[in-house]
């Protein structure tokens, strides 16, 4: 089952290109939704996490699948580089709440939230994958003022940590 689900999604991103996003200086789309923070249930409000600093909002495609795992565990290692940067992260994904309850435990090991990405979020963040309700592999970086300070949409996950990290500690130091 996870094969198709791959070959689906790999299919239909070559179909896609992945340079639509939020640009620069644009205000973050606010939204409420419901998450999961080491397995238990919370409601999010982007407004309410801008409250505390800087925000890493980091869309993935579908949890338990390698890129997406692989990802969250390389975030999980970095929070207290974040955190010290002063910034929190979430990741944003179509999956349902049980299982961003199984995924907060096991890829993110209770170190940050995901949360559910509805159908007019992804579309309001311009992740969407044309013909599946997947999002992209997009990461953005949102400043108190809810402006979109940095954007990085890759479908490796492998500089999203890196990039993002940067970002926020430049916008530390301005």
């Amino acid at each position: 089952m996870r094969r198709l689900i791959a070959a689906a999604l790999l299919a239909a991103l070559a179909a896609s290109p992945l340079g639509a996003s939020l640009p620069v200086g644009t205000r973050a789309p606010d939204f409420t939704t419901t998450g999961a923070l080491n397995g238990k249930p919370f409601r999010l409000h982007l407004k309410e996490q801008l409250r505390h600093g800087p925000l890493v909002l980091y869309f993935y495609p579908k949890a338990f699948t390698e890129g997406c795992t692989l990802e969250a565990k390389a975030f999980s290692d970095a929070m207290p580089d974040f955190r010290k940067a002063g910034a929190r992260v979430v990741g944003m994904s179509a999956d349902d709440l049980p299982t961003l309850q199984k995924f907060s435990v096991e890829a993110c090991r209770g170190k940050f939230p995901v949360a559910t990405a509805s159908k007019d979020v992804i579309s309001a963040y311009d992740v969407s994958i044309p013909a599946t309700p997947l999002s992209k592999r997009t990461s953005y970086v949102i400043a108190p003022d809810g402006r979109v300070v940095f954007v990085h949409s890759e479908m490796s996950w492998k500089e999203h940590v890196a990039r993002t990290l940067a970002a926020v500690r430049a916008l530390k130091k301005r």
